[in-house]
């Protein structure tokens, strides 16, 4: 199991790297402590093809709204939009979980004729947007393994919405990985933490902590019998460099 003891030198990141590594907050982590941070991606999104999507017969087309909650809903809907010959009709609406990913959409369609909202990064914000326009019908495009809390919004709120499995999400190849050289494991998805298992089937947790972010990856690391070392977010920590920091800013001294 984790050890309180263990000196935080190397840690592994679930995630590509970010593009622009000078200004991550895991770059400001390997300045203060010298420590070594390297990022792999556990997991790959694959696009369903669009005569397996024909089976779930959901049909684009029915909805007058669409609820996009990350880049990857963004562009494997447009693309089984094209692969399907589905015409987007401008009338329809456009509701984005963030900005970030309302200014995304503007890869495909034109800003200022749609109608575009966006919440300020969470579920909550959202469905205060969507609870405005309860006489539309959603469409949720989302992967096979999707966020929980997002459908019971919805259900609470008695949203009229379909779910359309558009993409995938499927385990990396991680063989040219050492897993054992690290000193701490960071998880930021259940589907991080299936793969690890996945991967490496018998890998056991020793003395390698192990960080995770939110409710769900929490809850997908403990299901899998390992322990957490350090999770955000939580009142003093809401992001998990800051969360690392407070873990190395303690143990590292001892």
């Amino acid at each position: 199991m984790g050890d309180l003891n263990v000196k935080v030198k190397k840690i592994l990141v679930s995630q590509p790297q970010p593009a622009d590594f000078e200004k991550s907050p895991y770059k400001e982590l390997i300045d203060k402590y010298k420590v070594n941070v390297s990022y792999q991606k556990f997991i790959k999104v694959e696009g369903v093809s669009a005569s397996e999507f024909r089976k779930d017969k959901v049909y684009i087309q029915d909805h007058t709204a669409i609820i996009f909650t990350s880049r990857n809903a963004v562009d494997h809907f447009f693309r089984m939009a094209k692969d399907m010959r589905v015409e987007i009709p401008d009338s329809l609406k456009y509701f984005c979980i963030s900005e970030a990913i309302a200014y995304y959409l503007q890869k495909y369609v034109q800003y200022r004729k749609r109608k575009i909202f966006n919440g300020r990064q969470n579920f909550k914000d959202l469905m205060e947007l969507i609870n405005k326009h309860k006489e539309e019908k959603f469409l949720l495009p989302c992967s096979d393994i999707h966020k929980l809390s997002l459908i019971k919004l919805l259900d609470k709120s008695k949203i009229k919405y379909t779910k359309a499995v558009i993409y995938k999400t499927l385990a990396s190849d991680l063989s040219g990985l050492d897993i054992e050289e690290y000193d701490l494991l960071v998880f930021y998805s259940p589907a991080g933490v299936k793969s690890l298992f996945k991967n490496f089937p018998d890998f056991e947790q020793n003395h390698t902590l192990i960080g995770a972010f939110g409710p769900t990856t929490t809850k997908a690391v403990k299901d899998a019998g390992l322990k957490i070392d350090i999770h955000a977010p939580t009142k003093t920590a809401l992001s998990m460099t800051v969360a690392i920091d407070q873990y190395i800013q303690k143990n590292n001294k001892k």
